[in-house]
């Protein structure tokens, strides 16, 4: 680092990103893009609005706010968009924690909430996962603390109940629980319907997993109209152009498309199924996912000699070091084909080192 960087940062970790190699094609199943690309709509609309570059956004983001009220069954003044979810939730850390009021998360889950709380000094606990990696709720009811679960969790992929969450949000009434949902079309159960029943319940989604925008970089979030205008609040005092024409034009065009992304949800989730039973046979312990990926592990060979012998093979999954996680690897779903050619190549690591 300069000998300018601001000492209060000098002890930061950054999130690590998953790899984008460029020397050479890989069949890419480590960082959870979709595999199928959008529709011609969303493409046609982004495209659209690429001729009016010399103009700004819309800062009041209407057009996409009125279709996700629509699509959402909530009001516009009960959403947010923002660049990326990872934005709403940075919002959230900024505008709901400080010394005074910390956060709580669990101790596997998605590396970006550690990072939010660092960078905005913010002290915060986690709470171990159960020994089968799944979220304990009660170890969140009546907890006092601001609280943020992803639901399906990351890299997990296992999920709280609708009704587990409920009670972690009611009975946490003084403390935000923020609940990101970037992978519930794949198999969870959204909890935005229960916004109106709770002040205190920020729901964030992404357009990057089951709506294939991740390079558009799209988010929302949804919450009581407060807790909406405390998140704008910091919006307009950093970015009030956070979401650039083509991203809100595809955002729009996306929220439209509901039968596609649908079906491609789908197909995700027979892929999935499909996986998971072939990793089995090969003697693979695969936890119940209910995201775009499974968290498997195999005593035949350690997790990270297998990430290592598949990328060498053309196949990129995602090692996750640490204590308990690092036997295991985090694997995108893909489309058939592609599962179809990781498998043969965890079969071929798997016959080479007997």
């Amino acid at each position: 680092m300069s000998k300018f960087f601001s000492k209060k940062y000098a002890a930061l970790t950054p999130y690590t990103p998953g790899e984008q190699p460029k020397e050479r094609e890989y069949v890419k199943l480590n960082t959870n893009e979709s595999p199928f690309p959008p529709p011609p709509s969303v493409v046609e609309a982004a495209a659209f609005e690429a001729g009016k570059l010399q103009l700004y956004s819309d800062p009041e983001l209407l057009s996409l706010l009125e279709e996700a009220a629509n699509c959402f069954g909530v009001k516009r003044s009960e959403i947010i968009a923002t660049n990326g979810s990872d934005e709403v939730l940075e919002f959230a850390f900024m505008a709901f924690c400080d010394k005074k009021h910390p956060i709580v998360f669990p101790d596997v889950t998605y590396g970006f909430y550690s990072v939010f709380a660092s960078l905005h000094a913010i002290p915060y606990d986690t709470i171990p996962l159960k020994e089968d990696f799944s979220v304990d709720y009660r170890d969140y009811v009546g907890i006092g603390k601001n609280i943020v679960i992803a639901n399906p969790n990351a890299p997990t992929g296992l999920c709280l109940s609708l009704s587990e969450v409920e009670e972690i949000v009611k009975s946490n009434p003084k403390n935000v629980v923020i609940i990101d949902e970037a992978y519930v079309d794949f198999g969870g159960e959204s909890c935005v319907p229960l916004i109106r029943k709770y002040d205190n319940l920020l729901v964030t989604q992404t357009f990057s997993k089951s709506r294939s925008l991740a390079g558009a970089r799209l988010g929302l979030g949804f919450a009581n109209e407060k807790l909406i205008a405390d998140l704008n609040t910091l919006r307009y005092s950093t970015n009030p152009y956070n979401v650039n024409r083509m991203t809100m034009a595809a955002g729009v065009a996306a929220l439209k498309e509901k039968r596609y992304y649908t079906a491609k949800c789908k197909e995700i989730a027979e892929n999935r199924a499909y996986t998971a039973e072939e990793l089995k046979k090969l003697g693979f312990e695969v936890l119940d996912s209910k995201a775009n990926f499974l968290f498997a592990k195999t005593e035949k060979v350690s997790g990270e000699t297998l990430y290592k012998r598949l990328k060498d093979k053309g196949v990129l999954v995602r090692h996750l070091r640490g204590e308990r996680t690092e036997e295991y690897n985090r694997i995108t779903i893909g489309t058939k084909e592609q599962m179809q050619i990781f498998l043969a190549k965890v079969k071929e690591v798997l016959e080479e080192e007997k």
